[in-house]
């Protein structure tokens, strides 16, 4: 029970205390030591030295006595304080008495008892302890006058000394609540302040946009969990510089720094193989810290535009059916209606033949804008790659005749589980497939490749043939619409399978391309973000 009420006062009270107690003994070591060199000054030990010698001795064991129990706490703090104070009183009135009364300037230290009592203890006990301390006083008063003590007894002095008590009880009451108060008041900013930051540091690190804070010397003093994900760090990094962790994103920041480069930049660190947007700004100088760095994956970005972009192409590629459709299906229909005639000869049949191409060439271009401008918002899942690919080429080789052997997959680990919508995915793999088949002619003809990243723990699919690869030339436009290295097809492929990974967070891009053959990779998102995209 001592012990959980002197936890309830806080650990200032209690060093207050242990002051307060060393005053005291060094107050009682001052008299002792007067009292063993034999110079007492008068009027101190006057009226009985031996008397002054005792209480000076009890006064200084008791305060040994006591600041052996308050270090150790196993006494309430409300009850060492009132120990304190009556000890004090006590062993004063002792002095005062073998000291010829209150004309020896004791009365003066019962003061400082009673201001220190009420100070350190709260609440009405204050008016206790200058009630005892005026009682002690007037006791010894009619003591001196029963006992006809020399001096006689100077109840005047004693009721003003009361009178003193009381006020400086009072005064000590009110400042001790004031000085309370105040140190609540700072308690309570102190939590709030610190539930602040608390709350700041949860949101910095719990934010999709990734934050880093470095100094004047670019080294780094925060970063939030998702700059280490886009980065390709397994773990937080302090006080190290930039350039160490990035170099590209290290150069980015000189150039804007030195030489004038751009505030917003797109950077590919080589850890996470994924394109990060970097924006920086110059904090103020009296933080202590130089640039705020904000990163965000352009993946993200690119998603998040794709709504205005997609309701544009949907206008756009409306339009085209509206206005090509309907005179192109007039001509195919005239040309078939014309190869069913009879007057037609061996050339013209050709020329017919050629019309009938070409309507049926145009007719997939605008299904494949169509296609793209009805697209609707992506629903990803949790899938389970291995058994899903594993349905996937059983379908695709079903329906393609191919014969068992030329399409192989490798998953590690077994049960990884990747985020993005089902459909979505089977149209961007039946697209890569029948670009690899077309063109692979190795064994296996088409491999595919699951696992996870070391860096980011990120989820990849290779999509690898055995064809002769891509032209240097070409490689950067592969992606683009109505791009194609031969005349068959429509182009678009490519493109559209791009499309369906960024809106899903994920990205494909050309991995590799050599005389031995491509390789496309998915890298999807990680696996701890949420499977619900921005809609």
């Amino acid at each position: 029970m001592g012990r959980s009420e002197s936890s309830a006062y806080p650990e200032t009270s209690w060093q207050a205390l242990q002051y307060f107690n060393l005053y005291r003994f060094l107050v009682a070591f001052l008299f002792v030591s007067l009292v063993w060199i034999g110079s007492v000054p008068q009027p101190l030990g006057m009226t009985s030295i031996r008397l002054f010698s005792l209480a000076a001795h009890i006064y200084l064991a008791s305060s040994i006595a006591i600041a052996f129990t308050t270090r150790f706490r196993t006494i309430p703090y409300n009850l060492h304080v009132t120990a304190h104070v009556l000890v004090d009183v006590a062993a004063i009135t002792l002095l005062m008495f073998a000291s010829a009364g209150l004309s020896s300037g004791f009365g003066m230290l019962m003061v400082i008892a009673v201001a220190g009592g009420s100070i350190l203890c709260a609440g009405r006990i204050a008016i206790l302890f200058a009630a005892i301390a005026t009682l002690f006083v007037l006791g010894h008063e009619l003591y001196v006058q029963l006992a006809k003590y020399y001096p006689p007894a100077n109840y005047t002095h004693a009721g003003l000394l009361g009178i003193t008590f009381f006020a400086t009880a009072i005064l000590g009451h009110a400042l001790s609540a004031r000085v309370r108060r105040s140190e609540a008041l700072v308690k309570q900013r102190e939590a709030d302040v610190e539930s602040l930051a608390r709350l700041n540091d949860h949101i910095v690190q719990h934010m999709q946009s990734g934050i880093l804070v470095l100094d004047d010397t670019c080294n780094i003093r925060l970063i939030n969990q998702s700059a280490c994900a886009l980065l390709g760090l397994e773990r937080k990094i302090y006080n190290k510089p930039v350039a160490a962790v990035s170099p590209e994103l290290a150069g980015k920041i000189d150039q804007w720094l030195h030489h004038g480069g751009m505030r917003s930049v797109i950077v590919s660190p080589a850890r996470s193989e994924i394109e990060i947007q970097a924006s920086f700004t110059r904090l103020q100088p009296e933080t202590r810290l130089g640039i705020l760095v904000f990163l965000e994956d352009v993946a993200m970005l690119r998603q998040k535009a794709q709504q205005m972009k997609l309701a544009s192409l949907g206008r756009l590629a409306a339009s085209i059916a509206h206005e090509v459709r309907n005179p192109l299906g007039a001509i195919s229909h005239a040309g078939q209606l014309l190869s069913e005639s009879g007057s037609v000869n061996g050339e013209d049949s050709r020329l017919i033949e050629i019309i009938m191409q070409h309507s049926y060439r145009v007719n997939s271009i605008i299904e494949n804008m169509q296609q793209i401008s009805r697209r609707e918002q992506p629903t990803p899942e949790n899938i389970n790659i291995k058994s899903w690919l594993g349905n996937f080429i059983e379908e695709f080789s079903r329906s393609r005749n191919i014969e068992n052997g030329r399409i192989s997959s490798i998953v590690e680990p077994h049960d990884l589980i990747v985020c993005m919508d089902p459909s979505q995915l089977h149209q961007v793999l039946w697209n890569l497939s029948e670009n690899a088949i077309r063109y692979s002619d190795g064994h296996p003809s088409l491999e595919f490749r699951c696992g996870l990243r070391a860096e980011t723990e990120r989820p990849y699919l290779d999509i690898i043939d055995h064809g002769p690869g891509i032209p240097e030339d070409v490689k950067d436009h592969v992606f683009e619409p109505f791009f194609k290295v031969n005349s068959t097809g429509s182009g678009l492929g490519l493109y559209i399978a791009r499309e369906l990974c960024e809106a899903n967070q994920a990205t494909l891009s050309l991995h590799s391309s050599t005389r031995n053959g491509c390789c496309f990779r998915i890298n999807f998102p990680p696996p701890d973000a949420p499977c619900n995209l921005v809609q």
